[in-house]
């Protein structure tokens, strides 16, 4: 079956695993080909988004790990 173009879909949103039960106060994150997005989850749609390229969201990601091995998870 020949390849053909795929429709942009819709962003796959998804919830820290560090989120509570309390809906009200997460972040949602969403990978993208740029980087990934993020926004508040009471926000869905068509609330703000916060679009961070590539670089920076690998920059942002290894400084949260470098902290939690320096100070442990309880500080994030």
């Amino acid at each position: 079956m020949p390849a053909s173009p795929q429709t942009a879909s819709e962003p796959r949103w998804f919830k820290s695993s560090y989120s509570g039960g309390n809906t009200t106060e997460c972040l949602e994150c969403a990978y993208v080909a740029h980087g990934a997005l993020i926004r508040d989850s009471k926000y869905q749609q068509p609330g703000p988004i916060v679009s961070v390229g590539s670089e920076a969201w690998c920059r942002f990601i290894g400084a949260l790990s470098s902290a939690q091995d320096q100070a442990g998870a309880a500080t994030l």
